[in-house]
């Protein structure tokens, strides 16, 4: 589906207003939801524990996730307990039409006429267009958002930086070298400011809280939140264990070598890969490719994870050292410029290149895009770039952006699971505590990080042990939890 900027409406059907590629895909978009919600036990349970309640009663969440089949359990796991949601793609490749189509017709609706919820998600966006959606997504018809869901930080981002711009009276011009995104961004606030000149400020006062899913967005929250700019409360989603240490680590365990073998098929086992950075992220593709037969070597910039990856057996050293050895490169670290363009002329010739962190800006994309080098597309979000100078070419996943999305389908259900229950128990905190919070960025209480954990365990048939009341006493804590303080490093 691609539109051109002045085609950017939204279609309304039955009273609700979206826009996905084929309304025609929701059966196949429900059977696969039905299939997840099999394997997401901790947001069903949630549903039970909480739909008699209503918690979400009055939310109004504008999301910005990844719109995928987990995602739509999410979606409707909020609407069952009393919210009404409004949704958009985080990521121009990463939707799932089917799950798009099926969210927007609902459990009980059809395509003539749907009962459920508005999306604005399509694969294969154009910034444009990606934009426009989360725009969209944040505009309700009558009162504003008053609760955001964010994966990234771009809808916090674009109500806090347009709010901003309208107290000041002006949205500043974009800079000749600027990334093309941030010019998207600046020119759509622009283009609204002229007909809205407090559009943004309203809903900034509306909105109750954050949630973020994701590394990336949590570090723009901390940076809102030191310049004074952020304006409600956060919680930070990601740190949670049962999300940073599972959907992180084991979500990309599973799904980065599903993107490599969808986007090109080549052989792992054997081949010479980098992965660029140690995180929880990094440690999960390690771990991915080392699995499949691959010899690792790992770039870092912090010893103590560049000695975990020595311990776990794996080379560590510097990209410039390592980046004409490799047959398969991997950026996983959150920071911009990791691979340079210099560093792409220097690979193997049709050596394969991904990212697996949030952005496109960890490889130069739009270095390489200015460089001459000629692009030939394979399939979607294949491409192969060859530069003139040398004749060598290389093969770049998802134009840089989210390979384990946009090649493949990202993590699975059963880990998404911990990472989405987690989100349902943060969106109720904010809602329904919302005076004990201030602006400030907030991470989730042990024991609802132990809930979540409890949940996932009996659902695989473990048994936890239980301990006496003695052995509570002993080493100081309640016979139920929480087990470990905070600073305990898992």
């Amino acid at each position: 589906m691609t539109t051109t900027e002045s085609s950017l409406t939204a279609d309304v059907r039955n009273g609700i207003d979206f826009k996905v590629a084929d309304l025609s895909l929701a059966d196949y978009g429900r059977r696969d939801i039905e299939l997840s919600e099999q394997e997401m036990p901790g947001l069903m349970s949630l549903r039970r524990e909480y739909a008699e309640v209503q918690p979400l009663k009055g939310a109004r969440v504008s999301g910005s996730l990844h719109m995928t089949v987990q995602t739509a359990v999410l979606i409707e796991t909020l609407v069952s307990l009393g919210a009404q949601v409004r949704w958009a793609s985080c990521n121009i490749f990463s939707t799932q039409d089917h799950a798009a189509a099926a969210v927007v017709v609902g459990p009980h609706g059809t395509p003539e006429e749907p009962k459920g919820v508005p999306v604005f998600a399509w694969k294969g966006e154009t910034l444009e267009e990606y934009w426009w959606a989360a725009e969209q997504m944040l505009t309700w018809p009558d009162e504003p958002a008053n609760m955001i869901l964010d994966d990234g930080g771009d809808a916090t981002m674009l109500v806090l930086r347009g709010a901003q711009y309208e107290k000041a009276g002006v949205v500043p011009p974009a800079e000749d070298d600027d990334p093309t995104e941030w010019k998207v961004f600046l020119e759509l606030l622009r283009k609204r400011f002229e007909t809205d000149k407090d559009k943004w400020t309203k809903i900034s006062e509306s909105v109750k809280g954050v949630t973020e899913e994701t590394t990336t967005g949590v570090l723009r929250l901390y940076q809102f939140a030191a310049a004074g700019d952020l304006a409600f409360p956060a919680i930070n989603v990601n740190d949670s264990v049962t999300k940073s240490k599972f959907d992180n680590k084991y979500g990309c365990r599973h799904s980065l070598i599903d993107g490599i073998n969808r986007g090109t098929d080549v052989l792992i086992g054997g081949k010479k890969v980098l992965v660029c950075g140690y995180g929880d992220v990094g440690k999960g593709c390690a771990e991915s490719v080392k699995g499949q037969g691959a010899r690792v070597v790992v770039t870092e910039i912090d010893p103590i994870n560049a000695l975990q990856a020595l311990m776990e057996g794996y080379d560590v050293e510097t990209v410039e050292d390592a980046i004409g050895q490799a047959d398969i490169v991997i950026t996983a670290t959150g920071n911009k410029d990791i691979i340079t363009l210099e560093h792409m002329k220097a690979m193997k010739d049709y050596a394969v290149l991904g990212n697996i962190g949030h952005f496109d800006n960890e490889i130069q994309v739009a270095q390489l895009e200015r460089s001459g080098a000629t692009k030939t597309n394979i399939r979607p979000q294949v491409d192969v770039w060859t530069f003139k100078d040398s004749g060598k070419s290389i093969i770049l996943l998802s134009e840089g952006r989210l390979l384990n999305l946009g090649n493949a389908t990202g993590h699975p259900s059963f880990v998404m699971s911990n990472s989405f229950s987690n989100q349902v128990i943060a969106q109720i905190e904010l809602w329904t505590k919302n005076d004990e919070y201030d602006n400030e960025v907030y991470r989730l209480p042990k024991h609802l990080d132990e809930k979540v954990a409890r949940i996932h365990v009996e659902a695989l048939g473990g048994k936890l042990t239980k301990l006496t009341k003695e052995q509570a006493e002993y080493i100081g804590v309640d016979v139920d939890g929480p087990y470990k303080a905070d600073h305990y490093r898992y």
